[in-house]
This record gives structure tokens, C-alpha cells and sequence, in this order.
């Protein structure tokens, strides 16, 4: 069974999966966020779609390791999707990911326009691969 990493961001979240081995995360695409929560039920599709077992969701904290506003709303996020999918939902510490892809994708001179397209699912990449990293360590 496969891993799915999730970038949570105020328009869009970002989506990757591993491979069946969880080795290697694959950024898949973005889900658009709703007012009527329906990202929700599109995140579940994509679950099935892709035989996913366990859900990563990236907590982004202050560089000091508190939690934030934006901390919390991840967190009550990664809570609801545990409800909706009845799957293990893990919170995985995100600091400058986001930063990261961005500099990676200015590294690899992708076009502003582009790197609007491609940014989150970049960054859930980073967010699912760290994590399954973490893992094999063990």
C-alpha cells in the first residue's frame, strides 16, 4: 500500500504519493480547496485511486518548533481528513519546504507562471520523501 503526502495551503494542497515499496514519493497534482469542503471527497478518490494506506500531512512550524495559527489550522485539518478517510494521518514537521521547492524550481529556471502551477505538489513531494526517509532510518 502506498503513502500520500499532502501541502496544505489557504487556495490549494498539494498531492504525492509513494511507490508501492514506500520508497519514493511522486508529486501527483493539486487539489483546489472549496467553501463547501468537497476537497475532502476529492482527496478520498484520489485515496482509492491510488490504493493509499497511510496519509502525511505537512505541520509547518516557527523556526523556534512552536506551533502556530497555521499550525493549528493544519492540524484540525489533518484531524478531519483522520475522520473522513478512517486512515492513520501523520503530522510531518514542514519547515521550508515551500521555500525549498521554490529555490529548486528557480534552480532549474522554471517561469514564475509555471512554478505557481507546480510549487505545491513540489512541495508535498519534499514533505512525503522526508518523511519516508525518516523511516528507513529507523
Amino acid at each position: 500500500m502506498r503513502i500520500m503526502g499532502l501541502d496544505y495551503g489557504d487556495r490549494n494542497i498539494g498531492v504525492a504519493v509513494s511507490d508501492a515499496f514506500g520508497w519514493t514519493a511522486q508529486g501527483t497534482g493539486v487539489v483546489h480547496r472549496k467553501r463547501d469542503g468537497g476537497e475532502f471527497d476529492e482527496i478520498a478518490d484520489l485515496v482509492k485511486q491510488h490504493e493509499v494506506s497511510e496519509v502525511v500531512v505537512g505541520l509547518p512550524k516557527n523556526m523556534n518548533g512552536s506551533i502556530g495559527p497555521r499550525g493549528e489550522i493544519c492540524m484540525a485539518f489533518a484531524d478531519e481528513l483522520k475522520q473522513k478517510l478512517n486512515l492513520p494521518v501523520h503530522l510531518w514537521d514542514e519547515r521550508l519546504t515551500t521555500v525549498s521547492a521554490e529555490r529548486t524550481l528557480l534552480e532549474a529556471d522554471v517561469s514564475r507562471k509555471k512554478r505557481k502551477q507546480v510549487v505545491d505538489k513540489l512541495a508535498a513531494t519534499l514533505i512525503l520523501q522526508n518523511y519516508l526517509d525518516s523511516r528507513t532510518k529507523r
